[in-house]
Protein backbone atom coordinates (compact mmCIF):
# COMPACT_ATOMS: atom_id res chain seq x y z
CA UNK A 1 0.00 0.00 0.00
CA UNK A 2 1.61 3.61 -1.07
CA UNK A 3 0.88 5.80 2.18
CA UNK A 4 -1.17 8.93 1.87
CA UNK A 5 0.79 12.28 1.42
CA UNK A 6 -1.31 15.32 0.83
CA UNK A 7 1.69 16.80 0.03
CA UNK A 8 2.45 14.69 -2.96
CA UNK A 9 -1.08 14.65 -4.17
CA UNK A 10 -1.20 18.43 -4.39
CA UNK A 11 2.08 18.05 -6.32
CA UNK A 12 1.03 15.51 -8.61
CA UNK A 13 -2.08 18.19 -9.08
CA UNK A 14 0.16 21.01 -9.59
CA UNK A 15 2.43 19.04 -11.86
CA UNK A 16 -0.27 17.62 -14.37
CA UNK A 17 -1.59 21.63 -14.61
CA UNK A 18 1.45 23.06 -15.40
CA UNK A 19 3.71 20.58 -16.58
CA UNK A 20 1.27 18.29 -19.43
CA UNK A 21 3.57 19.74 -22.23
CA UNK A 22 6.83 18.66 -21.56
CA UNK A 23 6.43 14.76 -20.67
CA UNK A 24 3.81 12.49 -21.85
CA UNK A 25 2.90 11.41 -18.48
CA UNK A 26 1.29 14.37 -17.32
CA UNK A 27 -1.13 14.15 -20.76
CA UNK A 28 -3.31 11.76 -19.45
CA UNK A 29 -3.71 13.37 -15.79
CA UNK A 30 -4.29 16.41 -17.46
CA UNK A 31 -7.25 14.99 -19.84
CA UNK A 32 -9.11 13.49 -16.96
CA UNK A 33 -8.29 17.11 -14.93
CA UNK A 34 -10.40 18.40 -17.36
CA UNK A 35 -13.06 15.99 -17.65
CA UNK A 36 -13.67 16.15 -13.91
CA UNK A 37 -14.24 20.69 -14.46
CA UNK A 38 -16.23 20.03 -17.77
CA UNK A 39 -18.13 17.45 -14.95
CA UNK A 40 -18.56 19.63 -12.66
CA UNK A 41 -19.99 22.63 -14.58
CA UNK A 42 -22.97 20.18 -15.65
CA UNK A 43 -23.82 19.47 -12.21
CA UNK A 44 -27.38 18.43 -10.93
CA UNK A 45 -29.47 19.98 -8.36
CA UNK A 46 -32.75 20.64 -7.06
CA UNK A 47 -33.66 22.99 -10.01
CA UNK A 48 -33.45 19.66 -12.70
CA UNK A 49 -36.21 20.26 -15.63
CA UNK A 50 -38.25 17.00 -15.52
CA UNK A 51 -40.60 15.63 -18.05
CA UNK A 52 -44.34 16.60 -17.97
CA UNK A 53 -47.22 14.69 -16.88
CA UNK A 54 -50.25 14.66 -19.45
CA UNK A 55 -53.64 13.23 -18.53
CA UNK A 56 -56.10 13.09 -20.99
CA UNK A 57 -59.39 11.96 -19.68
CA UNK A 58 -62.73 11.72 -22.06
CA UNK A 59 -65.86 12.79 -20.68
CA UNK A 60 -69.45 12.81 -22.04
CA UNK A 61 -70.26 13.76 -25.10
CA UNK A 62 -67.31 14.39 -26.35
CA UNK A 63 -65.72 16.72 -23.52
CA UNK A 64 -62.49 15.89 -22.49
CA UNK A 65 -59.94 17.52 -20.25
CA UNK A 66 -56.33 17.38 -20.81
CA UNK A 67 -54.36 17.96 -17.39
CA UNK A 68 -50.83 19.05 -17.47
CA UNK A 69 -48.26 18.29 -14.44
CA UNK A 70 -45.25 21.19 -14.63
CA UNK A 71 -42.93 23.08 -13.82
CA UNK A 72 -44.78 26.49 -15.27
CA UNK A 73 -42.11 28.60 -14.28
CA UNK A 74 -39.27 27.06 -16.63
CA UNK A 75 -42.01 26.88 -19.07
CA UNK A 76 -42.80 30.25 -18.90
CA UNK A 77 -39.16 31.47 -18.52
CA UNK A 78 -38.04 29.77 -21.82
CA UNK A 79 -35.98 26.97 -20.42
CA UNK A 80 -35.65 23.70 -22.87
CA UNK A 81 -34.56 20.47 -21.94
CA UNK A 82 -31.09 21.81 -23.70
CA UNK A 83 -30.56 21.81 -19.86
CA UNK A 84 -30.44 19.37 -17.51
CA UNK A 85 -30.81 22.00 -14.83
CA UNK A 86 -32.59 25.62 -14.67
CA UNK A 87 -29.33 27.17 -13.64
CA UNK A 88 -27.38 26.43 -16.75
CA UNK A 89 -29.74 28.39 -18.68
CA UNK A 90 -28.82 31.80 -19.55
CA UNK A 91 -32.66 32.80 -18.31
CA UNK A 92 -32.29 31.32 -14.80
CA UNK A 93 -32.59 34.86 -13.28
CA UNK A 94 -36.21 35.02 -14.45
CA UNK A 95 -37.03 31.10 -13.39
CA UNK A 96 -35.43 32.26 -9.80
CA UNK A 97 -37.73 35.25 -9.91
CA UNK A 98 -40.76 33.17 -11.10
CA UNK A 99 -40.02 30.52 -8.69
CA UNK A 100 -40.08 33.09 -5.60
CA UNK A 101 -43.60 34.56 -6.68
CA UNK A 102 -46.56 33.14 -4.54
CA UNK A 103 -49.34 31.57 -6.24
CA UNK A 104 -51.82 34.37 -7.13
CA UNK A 105 -48.84 36.40 -8.49
CA UNK A 106 -47.41 33.98 -10.48
CA UNK A 107 -50.95 32.73 -11.93
CA UNK A 108 -51.31 36.51 -13.07
CA UNK A 109 -48.14 36.34 -15.30
CA UNK A 110 -48.71 32.91 -16.43
CA UNK A 111 -52.32 34.59 -18.15
CA UNK A 112 -50.02 36.12 -20.71
CA UNK A 113 -48.40 33.05 -21.37
CA UNK A 114 -51.65 31.03 -21.88
CA UNK A 115 -51.42 32.13 -25.77
CA UNK A 116 -48.20 30.34 -25.98
CA UNK A 117 -49.25 27.38 -23.93
CA UNK A 118 -52.04 26.56 -25.93
CA UNK A 119 -50.22 27.30 -29.48
CA UNK A 120 -47.69 24.67 -28.31
CA UNK A 121 -49.94 22.32 -27.43
CA UNK A 122 -51.49 20.26 -30.95
CA UNK A 123 -54.28 17.85 -30.29
CA UNK A 124 -55.75 16.49 -33.61
CA UNK A 125 -58.94 14.74 -34.73
CA UNK A 126 -58.23 12.33 -37.17
CA UNK A 127 -55.88 14.99 -38.60
CA UNK A 128 -57.90 18.08 -37.63
CA UNK A 129 -56.73 20.56 -34.77
CA UNK A 130 -58.96 20.64 -31.81
CA UNK A 131 -59.69 24.00 -30.28
CA UNK A 132 -58.64 23.54 -26.42
CA UNK A 133 -59.36 25.94 -23.75
CA UNK A 134 -57.89 27.14 -20.41
CA UNK A 135 -60.03 25.14 -17.86
CA UNK A 136 -57.56 26.39 -14.39
CA UNK A 137 -54.57 26.17 -12.93
CA UNK A 138 -53.69 25.36 -9.27
CA UNK A 139 -50.08 26.99 -8.32
CA UNK A 140 -48.63 25.22 -4.86
CA UNK A 141 -47.22 27.78 -2.11
CA UNK A 142 -43.56 28.99 -2.97
CA UNK A 143 -42.09 26.75 0.23
CA UNK A 144 -38.12 25.73 -0.72
CA UNK A 145 -37.25 27.90 -3.59
CA UNK A 146 -34.63 25.81 -4.35
CA UNK A 147 -36.47 22.93 -4.78
CA UNK A 148 -39.15 22.88 -8.58
CA UNK A 149 -42.89 22.73 -8.02
CA UNK A 150 -44.82 21.06 -9.70
CA UNK A 151 -48.12 23.12 -11.08
CA UNK A 152 -51.46 21.86 -12.39
CA UNK A 153 -52.44 23.43 -15.56
CA UNK A 154 -55.95 22.52 -16.97
CA UNK A 155 -57.15 21.94 -20.11
CA UNK A 156 -60.36 21.39 -21.69
CA UNK A 157 -62.17 20.37 -25.26
CA UNK A 158 -65.00 18.92 -27.03
CA UNK A 159 -64.22 16.45 -29.57
CA UNK A 160 -67.31 15.58 -32.71
CA UNK A 161 -69.31 12.63 -32.30
CA UNK A 162 -67.68 10.76 -35.21
CA UNK A 163 -64.23 11.41 -33.83
CA UNK A 164 -61.83 8.08 -34.04
CA UNK A 165 -58.42 8.92 -33.55
CA UNK A 166 -56.05 11.20 -31.83
CA UNK A 167 -52.61 12.15 -32.25
CA UNK A 168 -50.55 14.87 -29.70
CA UNK A 169 -47.92 16.60 -30.13
CA UNK A 170 -46.18 18.88 -27.45
CA UNK A 171 -43.56 21.91 -28.65
CA UNK A 172 -40.32 20.90 -29.06
CA UNK A 173 -39.31 23.81 -26.46
CA UNK A 174 -41.70 22.28 -24.11
CA UNK A 175 -39.50 19.51 -23.40
CA UNK A 176 -40.08 15.44 -23.04
CA UNK A 177 -43.88 14.05 -21.91
CA UNK A 178 -45.71 11.40 -20.72
CA UNK A 179 -49.08 11.25 -22.35
CA UNK A 180 -51.94 8.88 -20.64
CA UNK A 181 -55.44 8.98 -22.31
CA UNK A 182 -58.05 7.13 -20.83
CA UNK A 183 -61.41 6.76 -21.84
CA UNK A 184 -64.77 8.31 -19.89
CA UNK A 185 -65.09 5.10 -18.25
CA UNK A 186 -61.69 4.96 -16.43
CA UNK A 187 -60.10 2.31 -18.78
CA UNK A 188 -56.57 3.40 -20.24
CA UNK A 189 -56.34 3.71 -23.87
CA UNK A 190 -52.60 4.63 -24.54
CA UNK A 191 -49.71 5.69 -22.49
CA UNK A 192 -46.42 6.76 -23.52
CA UNK A 193 -42.91 8.75 -23.07
CA UNK A 194 -43.22 11.20 -25.80
CA UNK A 195 -39.16 12.84 -26.41
CA UNK A 196 -39.90 16.55 -27.04
CA UNK A 197 -41.79 18.06 -30.05
CA UNK A 198 -42.73 13.94 -30.94
CA UNK A 199 -45.91 12.70 -32.15
CA UNK A 200 -47.71 10.13 -30.41
CA UNK A 201 -49.00 6.98 -32.06
CA UNK A 202 -52.81 7.31 -33.44
CA UNK A 203 -54.80 6.80 -30.27
CA UNK A 204 -58.21 5.02 -31.25
CA UNK A 205 -61.23 6.44 -29.14
CA UNK A 206 -63.48 3.13 -30.11
CA UNK A 207 -60.61 0.76 -28.25
CA UNK A 208 -57.26 0.70 -26.29
CA UNK A 209 -54.06 1.33 -27.99
CA UNK A 210 -51.09 0.99 -25.68
CA UNK A 211 -47.87 1.50 -26.98
CA UNK A 212 -45.85 -1.72 -27.91
CA UNK A 213 -43.95 -3.60 -25.43
CA UNK A 214 -40.67 -3.44 -27.27
CA UNK A 215 -40.95 0.56 -27.88
CA UNK A 216 -41.81 1.19 -24.66
CA UNK A 217 -38.61 -1.03 -23.23
CA UNK A 218 -37.08 1.28 -26.01
CA UNK A 219 -38.00 4.49 -24.60
CA UNK A 220 -36.92 3.56 -20.87
CA UNK A 221 -33.66 2.16 -21.77
CA UNK A 222 -33.36 5.52 -23.50
CA UNK A 223 -34.40 7.54 -20.25
CA UNK A 224 -32.40 5.42 -18.23
CA UNK A 225 -29.01 5.83 -20.36
CA UNK A 226 -30.06 9.63 -20.19
CA UNK A 227 -29.78 9.38 -16.74
CA UNK A 228 -26.12 8.62 -16.84
CA UNK A 229 -24.35 9.89 -19.69
CA UNK A 230 -25.43 12.97 -19.65
CA UNK A 231 -27.70 13.84 -16.93
CA UNK A 232 -26.11 11.94 -14.13
CA UNK A 233 -22.75 13.71 -12.76
CA UNK A 234 -22.95 12.72 -9.48
CA UNK A 235 -23.16 8.84 -10.58
CA UNK A 236 -20.17 9.58 -13.07
CA UNK A 237 -18.44 10.54 -11.04
CA UNK A 238 -18.98 7.72 -8.77
CA UNK A 239 -18.10 5.60 -10.87
CA UNK A 240 -14.99 6.92 -11.83
CA UNK A 241 -13.85 6.35 -8.43
CA UNK A 242 -14.71 2.95 -9.06
CA UNK A 243 -12.46 2.53 -11.53
CA UNK A 244 -9.69 4.34 -10.53
CA UNK A 245 -9.06 2.82 -7.49
CA UNK A 246 -6.96 0.43 -10.20
CA UNK A 247 -7.53 -0.61 -14.01
CA UNK A 248 -7.58 -4.43 -13.18
CA UNK A 249 -10.54 -5.92 -14.47
CA UNK A 250 -11.26 -8.44 -11.23
CA UNK A 251 -11.36 -5.19 -9.66
CA UNK A 252 -13.90 -3.29 -11.48
CA UNK A 253 -15.69 -6.32 -11.64
CA UNK A 254 -16.23 -6.76 -8.21
CA UNK A 255 -16.78 -3.48 -7.95
CA UNK A 256 -19.70 -2.81 -10.35
CA UNK A 257 -20.90 -6.10 -9.62
CA UNK A 258 -22.11 -4.87 -6.07
CA UNK A 259 -22.61 -1.69 -6.98
CA UNK A 260 -25.54 -3.18 -9.88
CA UNK A 261 -26.97 -5.93 -7.39
CA UNK A 262 -27.50 -3.28 -4.80
CA UNK A 263 -29.32 -0.29 -7.20
CA UNK A 264 -31.54 -2.79 -8.61
CA UNK A 265 -32.71 -4.22 -5.37
CA UNK A 266 -33.66 -0.88 -4.54
CA UNK A 267 -34.51 0.34 -7.43
CA UNK A 268 -37.53 -2.17 -7.76
CA UNK A 269 -38.72 -1.72 -3.94
CA UNK A 270 -38.36 2.11 -4.39
CA UNK A 271 -40.80 2.09 -7.58
CA UNK A 272 -43.14 -0.36 -5.87
CA UNK A 273 -43.28 2.37 -2.76
CA UNK A 274 -41.69 -0.52 -0.45
CA UNK A 275 -38.84 1.51 0.43
CA UNK A 276 -39.30 5.26 0.50
CA UNK A 277 -36.27 7.61 2.13
CA UNK A 278 -37.13 11.47 1.11
CA UNK A 279 -34.89 12.58 -1.45
CA UNK A 280 -33.36 15.20 1.05
CA UNK A 281 -31.93 12.58 2.77
CA UNK A 282 -30.72 10.08 -0.63
CA UNK A 283 -29.38 12.96 -2.32
CA UNK A 284 -26.46 14.06 0.76
CA UNK A 285 -25.82 10.56 0.55
CA UNK A 286 -24.86 9.76 -2.57
CA UNK A 287 -22.93 12.84 -2.63
CA UNK A 288 -21.13 11.28 0.35
CA UNK A 289 -20.65 8.14 -1.46
CA UNK A 290 -18.38 9.77 -3.70
CA UNK A 291 -16.32 11.06 -1.35
CA UNK A 292 -16.29 8.00 0.22
CA UNK A 293 -14.50 5.54 -2.47
CA UNK A 294 -12.27 8.81 -3.40
CA UNK A 295 -10.79 9.15 -0.60
CA UNK A 296 -10.15 5.23 0.23
CA UNK A 297 -8.60 5.12 -3.47
CA UNK A 298 -5.82 8.00 -2.01
CA UNK A 299 -5.43 5.42 1.48
CA UNK A 300 -5.18 1.79 -0.91
CA UNK A 301 -4.07 1.25 -3.52
CA UNK A 302 -5.60 -2.28 -4.01
CA UNK A 303 -9.51 -3.78 -3.62
CA UNK A 304 -9.73 -4.31 0.25
CA UNK A 305 -12.38 -6.85 1.55
CA UNK A 306 -14.58 -4.25 2.82
CA UNK A 307 -14.83 -2.42 -0.79
CA UNK A 308 -17.51 -4.47 -2.16
CA UNK A 309 -20.16 -4.60 0.70
CA UNK A 310 -19.36 -0.70 0.92
CA UNK A 311 -20.00 -0.08 -2.54
CA UNK A 312 -23.16 -2.24 -2.51
CA UNK A 313 -24.62 -0.26 0.72
CA UNK A 314 -23.92 3.12 -1.67
CA UNK A 315 -25.64 1.15 -4.59
CA UNK A 316 -28.73 1.10 -2.42
CA UNK A 317 -28.87 4.68 -2.11
CA UNK A 318 -27.64 5.14 -5.82
CA UNK A 319 -31.09 2.89 -6.97
CA UNK A 320 -33.25 5.15 -4.88
CA UNK A 321 -32.20 7.79 -6.74
CA UNK A 322 -33.38 6.02 -10.02
CA UNK A 323 -36.51 5.59 -8.09
CA UNK A 324 -37.46 8.86 -7.94
CA UNK A 325 -36.39 9.55 -11.38
CA UNK A 326 -38.81 6.97 -12.81
CA UNK A 327 -41.37 8.21 -10.45
CA UNK A 328 -40.91 11.64 -11.14
CA UNK A 329 -41.38 10.23 -15.34
CA UNK A 330 -44.89 9.19 -13.38
CA UNK A 331 -44.33 5.28 -14.82
CA UNK A 332 -48.03 3.70 -14.92
CA UNK A 333 -48.89 0.35 -13.22
CA UNK A 334 -49.05 -1.54 -15.69
CA UNK A 335 -45.87 -0.75 -16.82
CA UNK A 336 -43.42 -1.10 -13.83
CA UNK A 337 -42.19 -4.38 -14.36
CA UNK A 338 -41.10 -3.64 -18.31
CA UNK A 339 -40.25 0.05 -17.26
CA UNK A 340 -38.15 -1.16 -14.13
CA UNK A 341 -36.25 -3.30 -16.20
CA UNK A 342 -35.73 -1.26 -19.07
CA UNK A 343 -34.75 1.71 -17.35
CA UNK A 344 -32.10 -0.47 -15.22
CA UNK A 345 -30.62 -1.91 -18.38
CA UNK A 346 -30.23 2.21 -19.82
CA UNK A 347 -28.35 2.70 -16.45
CA UNK A 348 -26.13 -0.30 -16.92
CA UNK A 349 -25.06 0.85 -20.68
CA UNK A 350 -24.45 4.28 -19.39
CA UNK A 351 -22.37 3.11 -16.65
CA UNK A 352 -20.31 0.38 -19.21
CA UNK A 353 -20.18 3.47 -21.24
CA UNK A 354 -18.49 5.34 -18.77
CA UNK A 355 -16.01 2.24 -17.32
CA UNK A 356 -15.34 2.25 -21.22
CA UNK A 357 -13.99 5.13 -21.93
CA UNK A 358 -12.11 5.64 -18.37
CA UNK A 359 -9.91 2.56 -19.56
CA UNK A 360 -9.56 3.16 -23.14
CA UNK A 361 -9.05 6.82 -22.88
CA UNK A 362 -6.21 5.74 -19.68
CA UNK A 363 -6.24 2.53 -18.03
CA UNK A 364 -5.56 0.14 -21.57
CA UNK A 365 -2.38 2.85 -22.36
CA UNK A 366 -1.35 3.81 -18.85
CA UNK A 367 -2.39 1.95 -16.33
CA UNK A 368 1.25 0.00 -15.85
CA UNK A 369 3.46 2.82 -16.20
CA UNK A 370 5.56 3.76 -12.69
CA UNK A 371 3.63 7.27 -12.73
CA UNK A 372 -0.24 6.35 -13.11
CA UNK A 373 -1.16 6.00 -9.38
CA UNK A 374 0.56 8.91 -8.02
CA UNK A 375 0.08 11.62 -11.39
CA UNK A 376 -3.58 10.12 -12.27
CA UNK A 377 -5.24 8.35 -9.60
CA UNK A 378 -4.22 9.82 -6.35
CA UNK A 379 -4.76 13.87 -7.80
CA UNK A 380 -8.15 13.13 -9.64
CA UNK A 381 -9.31 11.08 -6.58
CA UNK A 382 -8.37 13.67 -4.48
CA UNK A 383 -10.56 16.58 -6.67
CA UNK A 384 -14.12 14.49 -7.27
CA UNK A 385 -13.32 14.18 -3.45
CA UNK A 386 -13.52 17.89 -3.05
CA UNK A 387 -16.21 17.81 -5.65
CA UNK A 388 -18.41 15.20 -3.36
CA UNK A 389 -17.46 16.98 -0.24
CA UNK A 390 -18.82 20.10 -2.31
CA UNK A 391 -22.51 18.24 -3.09
CA UNK A 392 -23.01 16.77 0.50
CA UNK A 393 -22.64 20.50 1.73
CA UNK A 394 -24.87 21.92 -0.50
CA UNK A 395 -27.76 19.44 -0.32
CA UNK A 396 -27.91 19.35 3.09
CA UNK A 397 -28.10 23.18 2.67
CA UNK A 398 -30.78 23.01 0.43
CA UNK A 399 -32.56 20.50 2.23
Amino acid sequence: MEPLGLSNIFRGVSAIMTNAAKAPQYLPGLLLVLLVFALLNHTGSAHEIRPTIIDLQMGGSGQFTLTLRTNLEALMAGIGTEHRDTDESDLAAEYNRLRRLPPARLETGFEGFIPRLLAGSDLRADGAPVRLELAGVSIPQVGNTAVARDSIVKLRGRLSADSEILTWTWKTGFGPNVLRVDSASGEEIYTAYLQAGHTSAPVPLAGTLTQSTTGLFLDYVGIGFDHILPRGTDHILFVIGLFLLNARLSSLLWQVSSFTLAHTLTLALGIYGIVQIPATIVEPLIAASIVYVCVENLMHDHLTRWRPLVVFVFGLLHGLGFAGVLKDIGLEPDHFVTGLVAFNVGVELGQLTVIAGCFFALGLWFSRRSWYRQFITLPASLLIALIGGYWFVERIAVG
